[in-house]
């Protein structure tokens, strides 16, 4: 399914949409170039799992964990890591089969160690300043 935003704050609201949906072990790995919009969707997922913290990107940490009311959240960023073997050496094979939701920024460098059940989320700029989301491998999707 695709969507289209128009402003941090819409892709946000479609980010706690999706998110009200999650359940733990829960794992969407995102996918776009830099400044597309994965951070701030992965606001809105952290919303609406009740996390009260500001949500950045772990882009120099690599993983950040943040408790919330319904569920804590895995926010990793794995641009850095050589390949999968660098992700398993951090220990996210308990994280992403863990009791919360595993959300992988730039997926692609370890998709050959995500499960089946992945849900793929791929954001877009495009030339008007919108956002295309495309959320692929998930029947649960919000509706707009």
């Amino acid at each position: 399914m695709t969507f289209y935003t128009h402003s941090a704050d819409e892709t946000i609201a479609l980010g706690i949409r999706i998110g009200q949906r999650l359940k733990a072990g829960d794992v969407i790995a995102m996918r776009g170039t830099l400044a597309a919009g994965k951070t701030t969707i992965t606001k809105g997922i952290a919303v609406s799992l009740g996390i009260k913290d500001t949500v950045t990107s772990p882009t120099f940490c690599l993983i950040s964990e943040y408790e919330g009311d319904r569920m804590p959240l895995y926010h990793m960023d794995v641009y850095r890591l050589e390949g999968p073997e660098d992700f398993l050496n951090l220990g996210a094979e308990e994280m992403i089969y863990g009791k919360g939701v595993c959300v992988i920024e730039w997926s692609e460098k370890v998709e050959s160690e995500l499960p089946e059940k992945t849900i793929y989320i791929t954001l877009s700029p495009q030339e008007d300043g919108s956002r295309k989301i495309d959320i692929d491998n998930w029947e649960e999707v919000p509706e707009q």
